[in-house]
């Protein structure tokens, strides 16, 4: 095939594009894809798994044992890190009951979060969760929806000075108050800040995911599947022919790949309670991810659904 200036400027262009993503992304045979965590350069999967609504199961044995398995089949596909929160009702003793059960994995990345609304409350609460989870301390803990944000920051800073927790963040949900988690992202040293963004749900786009990366702050995406509503409104409908160029096998699949090809994100946090849906998604990470027209071209053909 002859090699004409254009065509040449197209493959120029293509291998610049393409550049972009996979710098960012780093796999290994058999592993999920990875992403830095910008303020130390360790690198985590970037497929974890939440546990909001899922895991809060009670004492229910069988159910507890599901999420068990659960959590064994994410540690198998690689998996690392999972999220929770004092408002996710039993999920902590379930997780922590997960994690005696499979022998306390060494891969865990442990993202809790502390939820009330007096400062002087933040430590004992932090403390019941670790001993919920049994694990000697939190990879990282944070602000659940900006609650008593001002207090609860400078008590997980101070936890982080002295060794007791190692990464600081913020989160928000539903795309509420982004204009004080900008302005925290601004002028507190956090490590992470969680946001909902998906297919449709864009509005991170504008300002926190740019913002994100200018500062060197992690990003961990909630809400991927609108808590299951997007999978449920695109039941029965055919993926089209071109998610097959991503590898994509499925609807959550091809979600997925959209948020997880921004370069601001750093993992994407689905729930689920289904074994064949964790290794779904985490299979996500492999082949190809979409470049900026095809992440267009998938949020327009989902919203015109």
């Amino acid at each position: 095939m002859r090699t004409t200036r254009r065509t040449f400027l197209q493959a120029s262009m293509a291998t610049a594009a393409a550049a972009l993503l996979p710098s960012a992304l780093h796999a290994q045979q058999g592993q999920p894809a990875r992403r830095a965590i910008p303020s130390t350069r360790e690198e985590i999967p970037i497929v974890g798994l939440g546990t909001w609504i899922t895991f809060n199961v009670g004492n229910d044995p069988a159910l507890r044992d599901e999420c068990a398995r659960v959590m064994a089949a994410f540690f198998e596909a690689g998996g690392r890190m999972i999220d929770s929160s004092p408002m996710y009702g039993s999920s902590q003793p379930v997780i922590g009951y997960g994690l005696q059960k499979l022998g306390r994995p060494s891969a865990l990345f442990s993202a809790e979060k502390v939820w009330t609304s007096s400062g002087a409350a933040g430590p004992p609460q932090i403390e019941q969760s670790r001993r919920f989870w049994g694990v000697p301390k939190f990879d990282l803990v944070q602000v659940h929806n900006l609650l008593a944000w001002k207090p609860h920051l400078q008590t997980l800073f101070q936890m982080k000075a002295a060794g007791a927790i190692r990464y600081v963040g913020i989160t928000t949900s539903e795309g509420r108050r982004h204009d004080l988690v900008e302005q925290i992202m601004r002028n507190e040293p956090i490590d992470f800040v969680q946001l909902s963004y998906n297919v449709v749900d864009r509005e991170a786009e504008a300002r926190l995911l740019p913002l994100a990366s200018e500062r060197g702050i992690a990003v961990i995406v909630n809400r991927p599947f609108r808590q299951g509503a997007l999978t449920q409104r695109l039941q029965g409908k055919s993926l089209p022919e071109w998610a097959a160029e991503l590898g994509a096998s499925s609807w959550a699949q091809l979600m997925l790949k959209f948020i997880l090809s921004h370069p601001a994100v750093t993992v994407a946090i689905p729930a689920t309670s289904r074994v064949d849906h964790v290794r779904e998604n985490i299979s996500a990470t492999a082949g190809p991810m979409p470049d900026p027209a095809m992440r267009e071209r998938i949020s327009a053909h989902v919203k015109a659904l």
